[in-house]
């Protein structure tokens, strides 16, 4: 029995309505649109927008950060929570931008399973690709959805080939196209034999009108269409919702921006998306999603309010019951944490929320002292610590300064708080100390983040000074002894106190490998920090 008096069937049964997903892709396609279809469909608003939409459809739920309403993109994660039928839905919608990745990573740590858009006329792209790489590490379930396909793009079976070919699931098939894409379509139910035929909406903004047609409707309607659709559905299986979920891929079509197939995505997510379960520990055991409560924070956030600089950690529920205002145990410092200040967070709006199951994420303001993948739970219970963040490679970096001497406290106090967030990471190096230190980032827009947030919230403007490297290697001290003075080579040290070379590129590291076997150059991927 938890303390609110909730029964271990109780939070099971909760835990049991949840879904906790995250939805990937390469930039634009189409994942802050198909956000706000899901959350259309899910009747939490009133109307859709589009990231670069035009009035009343201008901008995304999503996306609130100032650059991101500027630029049309997703820098950002939002985490959005909904209900749809008898589920509670938590979608952290992540950034797909090509310069601002991490932030999309550390996300995928906190959800059960993952949408993958695909651009029905470009297949699938290079960042799509990468974030698949990192759901199938972490043994993620991947819904693929085919999304665009009210605009011209490449045959279905084509893609499928690629998927099958570069993702190594076996795609199992929801729905299938009826038409070309690119003109009036329809999508074919693959259990059933039905064909859902639609009529867009004007502009996209309301829910686009569904007729059932059975299968004898169906080919009157479409005629050779729907005979073609059938034949080349009828290569591939229909979904099993009991297949693996680590082989199996299920596929689905449809257009986010004029709201069709969003509905059998919703079904899909309801029937085959795993709802929160036992998790795994540090120590190799798994906490039981009916324990008492623990979680971890997956991403901190900065600004969210203009008129406070206010700090809110977003926590992924794990096990038990959230009760606000109740004590937990900050796991890293073993001291106190209050939570008097908890939010539902739907985008920019906030809510109170006061009592929160396993799968649920949680904004908990004023959480300075917490950091990117600290663990949290209830000392009424047993200890617990989840595994660590990982730390993903970075691929560009920058040396950096204060540009005002004077605000040089202002300076490490604000790049504190922005390492704390994840928003880039801090290396030092050995030729330029503490107060000249290395900024490393998945992408080079994180820079201009840090730079803007370090300006106006910080009052320390920045001198970004670009550096020739491209990757990053784990060496030990004999390794940086040896290759410290070579051109094209830069040590430094993480937080942590692991040594770094920084390397001009990939043929330089091969060759030290060749000319100089005994030194260590481990890559990064995804380590824990």
């Amino acid at each position: 029995m938890q303390a609110d008096g909730s029964s271990s069937q109780d939070i099971a049964a909760e835990a049991q309505r949840r879904r906790t997903i995250a939805v990937i892709s390469h930039p634009d396609a189409g994942k802050s649109t198909l956000t706000e279809a899901l959350a259309l469909h899910a009747q939490v608003i009133g109307e859709a927008g589009a990231v670069h939409g035009k009035g009343n459809r201008s901008g995304v739920v999503s996306d609130w950060l100032e650059m991101e309403r500027k630029r049309g993109i997703s820098i950002t994660s939002a985490a959005l929570q909904f209900a749809w039928g008898d589920l509670t839905i938590n979608l952290l919608d992540t950034p797909g931008h090509a310069d601002f990745s991490e932030d999309t990573y550390r996300v995928l740590t906190a959800v059960d399973c993952a949408v993958m858009l695909i651009d029905s006329a470009k297949g699938l792209e290079p960042q799509t690709f990468k974030l698949f790489e990192v759901c199938k590490r972490r043994n993620v379930p991947v819904i693929a959805f085919i999304n665009k396909w009210d605009r011209p793009g490449r045959e279905a079976l084509e893609l499928i080939d690629e998927i099958t070919e570069r993702l190594d699931r076996e795609p199992q098939l929801v729905t299938w196209p009826v038409g070309i894409g690119g003109s009036a379509f329809g999508l074919l139910d693959a259990a059933t034999g039905d064909v859902h035929a639609y009529r867009k909406a004007p502009g996209g903004a309301q829910l686009a009108e569904d007729e059932t047609l059975d299968p004898e409707a169906a080919a009157q309607h479409f005629g050779e269409d729907d005979s073609r659709a059938r034949e080349e559905s009828g290569l591939l299986p229909v979904l099993d919702s009991s297949a693996p979920k680590a082989t199996v891929m299920p596929i689905l079509f449809g257009a986010a921006l004029s709201n069709i197939g969003v509905r059998q995505l919703f079904e899909t997510i309801d029937r085959w998306a795993p709802a929160p379960g036992d998790r795994p520990t540090q120590s190799g055991d798994d906490r039981p999603v009916a324990e008492a409560f623990s979680g971890f924070v997956f991403k901190m956030q900065a600004g969210m309010d203009p008129k406070h600089r206010d700090h809110v950690a977003y926590v992924r529920v794990c096990s038990g019951v959230f009760e606000r205002g109740m004590i937990l145990t900050h796991q890293p410092t073993k001291r106190a944490f209050a939570t008097k200040y908890a939010l539902s967070i739907f985008g920019r709006d906030r809510e109170v929320t006061d009592r929160a199951y396993p799968g649920d994420v949680v904004g908990l303001v004023n959480a300075a002292n917490l950091a990117v993948g600290d663990t949290l739970y209830d000392p009424e219970g047993p200890a617990v610590e989840f595994p660590p963040m990982p730390a993903f490679e970075p691929e560009h970096f920058a040396s950096a300064r204060v540009a005002d001497p004077s605000a040089s406290k202002k300076f490490r106090r604000g790049m504190d708080k922005l390492v704390q967030e994840g928003v880039v990471q801090r290396l030092i190096s050995d030729l330029r100390g503490d107060g000249n230190p290395i900024l490393a980032a998945v992408g080079p827009l994180q820079f201009e983040v840090a730079a803007d947030r370090m300006e106006h919230e910080f009052g320390a403007r920045l001198i970004l000074d670009t550096l020739p490297y491209s990757l990053a290697r784990k060496t030990d001290e004999a390794g940086a002894a040896e290759i410290s003075g070579m051109h094209g080579v830069e040590i430094a040290r993480r937080h942590d106190g692991t040594r770094l070379a920084l390397l001009r590129d990939i043929y330089l590291a091969r060759s030290i490998g060749r000319t100089h076997p005994d030194v260590t150059l481990t890559p990064l991927l995804a380590d824990a920090t």
